[in-house]
């Protein structure tokens, strides 16, 4: 009998701590059950924290820009993992300083993106008439045009540095998040706590901030992760045909425009920084759809 019920104590006690579960825990746990997610996860945070340790890994000066004319060209070895380029720097140490450049221009302009396109988008989906009409048939036009073409115009006219890089890939990408963010705030602002915090005379940016936009959060971030990695290959590409970071900037758009004419001959210049892009990428899209997948309430 006290055995009886001392399990179903067990039982009742380990289904009310499962009830306390707070969302965050949930999603946390429908995240852990997509082992791609999680794969991509491990990636992501391994090249996060190599940008962040660049400094203690391989020497800036040293070795990522440094020129040394008899160690050039020199095939992988325990001296150099990746080996050196056409000029004898350390390839390791510049795809590992060129995380950094990435990561961190890519990052910005998304985050640039995010602000300007999801203010843009909210009082368009929220406000509606003329002021949506007028906010989306701008974001259209910009919608025409190609994220890269759009971006190589706005730095071929204001010039190549990491200012106007950042700003011409986060305004490519702007309009993609003001429809997003639109579309998410029409769907939630004829609830009714948004009717209720109206009747009440909260403000139109109180009610945007506070009750609108905390509720389109999920949808917002699965794109964001989506997109980072979309301004990571756009940088790139701009390096690559010499309108993104310049020379000597460690970069893996540029280190793959130098390396190109060795390739023949010595393809591990190009598939060191190739194979960088290619796992940050792909880390960022596995990140992205487990997200996706805990972030829906209905796979719950």
């Amino acid at each position: 009998m006290d055995e009886t019920i001392a399990k179903y104590t067990t039982r009742k006690g380990f289904f009310k701590q499962y009830k306390k579960k707070s969302r965050l825990q949930e999603i946390w746990t429908r995240f852990l059950r997509n082992k791609l997610a999680v794969v991509g996860l491990v990636i992501f945070v391994f090249i996060v924290l190599v940008a962040i340790f660049a400094p203690l890994i391989a020497g800036y000066d040293t070795e990522a820009i440094r020129i040394n004319v008899p160690n050039r060209l020199h095939s992988p070895s325990a001296a150099h993992i990746f080996g050196t380029d056409e000029l004898g720097r350390d390839i390791m140490a510049r795809i590992v300083h060129g995380a950094r450049i990435s990561l961190v221009v890519g990052c910005a302009a998304i985050a640039f993106a995010l602000f300007v396109g999801g203010a843009l988008g909210a009082i368009a989906g929220y406000l509606g008439g003329k002021i949506d009409d007028v906010i989306m048939r701008c974001m259209d036009v910009f919608l025409c045009l190609p994220d890269v073409l759009l971006a190589l115009a706005i730095v071929a006219a204001f010039g190549t540095n990491l200012v106007n890089l950042t700003i011409a890939i986060g305004l490519a990408f702007t309009p993609k998040f003001s429809r997003l963010v639109r579309s998410a705030v029409m769907t939630v602002r004829g609830i009714e706590y948004v009717e209720a915090a109206r009747a009440i005379g909260a403000t139109n940016t109180h009610i945007i901030t506070h009750h609108v936009l905390i509720n389109c959060f999920g949808p917002i971030m699965v794109q964001v992760t989506l997109y980072v990695a979309n301004a990571i290959l756009t940088i790139s590409a701009l390096s690559f045909i010499g309108l993104g970071i310049q020379a000597p900037i460690p970069e893996w758009g540029n280190m793959l425009a130098s390396g190109r004419v060795y390739m023949r001959d010595y393809a591990y210049i190009v598939i060191a920084p190739g194979m960088a892009i290619f796992m940050t990428i792909l880390s960022l899209n596995l990140l992205g759809d487990g997200l996706r997948d805990a972030l829906d309430p209905r796979l719950k």
